[in-house]
């Protein structure tokens, strides 16, 4: 999981480079929301961070306050999860504008791929922590429960998720804290699909995005799962013994 974590982090300060330098190598206007849309990326995962140190804490005190907890923060990463997978729309190079013509379109090419990719890896770095999280702490601590019919359910759930998230972002342009608001947010999902060709779009865009995001999980977690596999094997006649 370590190469994970550091592939993710290229990633992210790669990208952001790109953007910074694309301001000051072509001298045109710094686009802040890419920026913006970096830090929201990365944020879930420092939620993962502050949350599991909070649930450890508690958990040594009240069972009750750690489950609170637990849920709050699972809640809470769950909602800014898709801030991660979102950057993969940023493909669309709505970011040029007909004064950015002195900006190669090369150049613009390989960064919103350099964003696309931070988002996705961001995305399955957090689905995997939880993935470990819940497989190894609330299941079992073998390397089989990984693969088990509800565990995987329970990931594709959060990729369906992830791409309901995405499009409320990109089409309502809704924000994963508008939730504070429920009345105007309920508002604003009822009144978009009171329109027929909107629910089949979305039904669409989710899981087009859902079934994407989840083969890269396969091809990225895949190999980190079947080397635990390969581990436990190895150790199982240590553990006989």
């Amino acid at each position: 999981m370590l190469f994970l974590f550091i592939g993710a982090a290229l990633l992210n300060a790669y990208a952001a480079v790109l953007v910074v330098a694309r301001a000051l190598v072509y001298r045109t206007a710094l686009y802040r929301p890419m920026l913006w849309n970096i830090v929201l990326s990365i944020a879930p995962i420092l939620i993962l961070v502050l949350g599991g140190a909070a649930w450890a804490l508690t958990a040594r005190v009240d069972h009750a306050l750690s489950l609170a907890v637990l849920g709050i923060a699972a809640a809470v990463w769950l909602l800014m999860l898709p801030n991660a997978s979102y950057l993969i729309t940023e493909l669309n190079l709505s970011h040029r504008t007909e004064h950015d013509d002195r900006v190669p379109l090369w150049y613009d090419i390989i960064l919103v791929i350099s964003l696309a990719m931070s988002g996705v890896a961001n995305t399955v770095l957090n689905v995997f922590i939880v993935h470990t999280f819940y497989a190894g702490i609330w299941v079992d601590d073998d390397a089989a429960v990984f693969v088990r019919p509800g565990v995987l359910a329970a990931v594709g759930a959060v990729m369906l998720l992830l791409g309901l998230g995405m499009y409320l972002g990109r089409y309502l342009r809704l924000n994963s804290w508008d939730v504070k608001h429920p009345v105007a947010f309920a508002r604003k999902v009822l009144a978009h699909f009171r329109v027929a060709a909107n629910v089949w779009a979305c039904l669409g865009f989710t899981l087009t995005y859902a079934v994407f995001l989840a083969i890269i999980y396969v091809l990225i977690a895949g190999p980190v799962v079947q080397g635990l596999f390969t581990l436990e094997g190895a150790l199982a006649p240590y553990r006989q013994g």
